[in-house]
């Protein structure tokens, strides 16, 4: 039976995202003008909107829609807001970034994602979109953004992403030891002299190619 790809967008946003206190007005416009089904490895397209997450290749996985909506209400993005994402993955948040903004530097240390997020955004019309394969742990952007989404888990935050918010912007991260993660949302102080961090839920996802828990060997 086809699916009504319009309808289970509408339920995912009123029976799971909404739920899940994402009460952002421009979040869930978001949310339902960019077609997720399309961002979905076709193979799992009829669980576009399920409260999944779904794998990609190298191991790396498309967020539940829950979470992502999350991240983008946490970063409180305006229209002339510069963004930079840290993991492109499928594509889906850059291109509700790149909705939501002015523009939007894309990173991954995976050349395909990239060349299929690009051309995916070029699609839809995209052109404040731009993106970079790169190590996010080597990263040097020589500038600083409104916002910044890493949408992999980091055990610590590495100190060199704080060089990568302008003061007063904001940082989503996901920190700790699997399984037990935690979604912290850190914001500059306007001056640019501090930070304050702001818990916001637990969760477990995917680490940061290299950001992964030192091992400990137990005798």
């Amino acid at each position: 039976m086809p699916i009504d790809f319009d309808q289970a967008r509408y339920t995912m946003i009123e029976q799971q995202v909404r739920p899940w206190d994402v009460l952002d007005p421009r979040v869930l416009e978001t949310l339902t003008v960019i077609r997720r089904e399309d961002f979905v490895p076709p193979r799992h397209r009829k669980l576009a909107f399920a409260d999944l997450a779904l794998p990609l290749e190298h191991g790396e996985t498309m967020w539940k829609p829950t979470l992502e909506g999350r991240l983008l209400q946490a970063l409180e993005i305006a229209p002339e807001h510069e963004v930079l994402e840290i993991g492109t993955g499928s594509g889906f948040i850059t291109a509700c970034l790149a909705h939501l903004g002015r523009a939007v530097c894309s990173i991954d240390i995976h050349a395909d994602f990239v060349d299929r997020a690009r051309a995916r955004l070029a699609g839809l019309g995209f052109s404040c979109a731009r993106f970079q394969v790169a190590d996010a742990l080597e990263f040097t952007p020589n500038r600083e953004f409104d916002a910044v989404a890493v949408t992999a888990a980091v055990a610590r935050l590495p100190e060199r992403f704080r060089d990568w918010v302008r003061p007063g912007g904001r940082m989503f991260v996901i920190e700790g030891e699997s399984p037990v993660q935690e979604a912290v949302l850190y914001t500059r102080l306007g001056d640019g002299t501090g930070w304050r961090r702001e818990s916001l839920f637990e969760t477990d996802v995917p680490y940061l190619r290299g950001a992964a828990p030192t091992p400990r060997f137990v005798l």
